[in-house]
């Protein structure tokens, strides 16, 4: 209920504040399991993504913001999932939650560089969202965020106004054919570069073949979600949000 009060409130506003073109959001599957798969380029991304699509998003987020009473009560409004970066089953639970929300027939929102772009530019994904996709054979739809780094660029904490912002999906995208190869690095690896791809067309953004930085411990990265990815060394799921 909380969710779709705070949408019900905060769209209006938005919209007078901000100059917003949305391309694409009708084509988002009215029912059943969707990932929303976007770049991330501003800690208000996780804002303005779930006020335009018509479903609930839920976002898997940085368990630090549920820690504190005077973020922990937005969060939860908005319909993130709190995730802890020690892994192990930590992440695991992560993983079980983000699945589960797919399971359920929902909407999974979902950064695939892992954290922010420190610059703009577009980050090699994470197979994290491959494996979501191939493990419930859930779409996938590309999100390009363009304008809300000006809106809210690094640092910035109280975000500018009457700034244009442009979120544009792509068609869902499909993964039947490679599900069967879940436990596939290569497989992984090419439906997550698929996305990537998509994305760097809707967005404009120059392609890293790298990942992202996360920025150095105590610096403030401002990121409102996680990912979740394989750690190579364990096997296990990890969030590879900033700290």
């Amino acid at each position: 209920m909380a969710y779709w009060l705070l949408k019900a409130a905060l769209t209006p506003v938005l919209r007078v504040l901000y100059r917003l073109e949305v391309d694409g959001a009708d084509g988002v599957p009215s029912r059943g399991p969707v990932i929303l798969a976007s770049n991330h380029i501003s800690f208000c991304d996780s804002v303005f993504l779930p006020l335009v699509v018509a479903r609930r998003v839920t976002f898997v987020a940085k368990a630090e913001y549920f820690d504190d009473w005077r973020t922990a009560w937005f969060f939860r409004s908005i319909g993130q999932i709190p995730m802890r970066r020690e892994g192990g089953s930590a992440s695991d639970a992560a993983l079980a939650a983000a699945r589960s929300v797919l399971d359920g027939g929902g909407v999974l929102g979902i950064y695939p560089e892992g954290t922010r772009s420190p610059d703009a530019r577009l980050y090699r994904g994470h197979t994290g969202v491959a494996r979501l996709a191939l493990a419930t054979r859930a779409p996938v739809v590309a999100v390009a965020m363009i304008g809300t780094d000006v809106v809210m660029p690094i640092g910035c904490v109280r975000p500018k106004v009457f700034r244009p912002v442009v979120i544009r999906f792509s068609r869902p995208m499909t993964f039947a054919r490679e599900a069967g190869h879940g436990d596939d690095p290569l497989v992984l690896r090419q439906a997550t570069d698929e996305i990537m791809f998509e994305l760097a067309q809707l967005s404009g953004q120059e392609y890293v073949d790298r990942y992202a930085r996360r920025p150095p411990k105590g610096q403030v990265e401002g990121s409102a979600s996680a990912e979740v990815t394989q750690s190579p060394q364990s096997g296990n799921l990890q969030d590879t949000s900033a700290a």
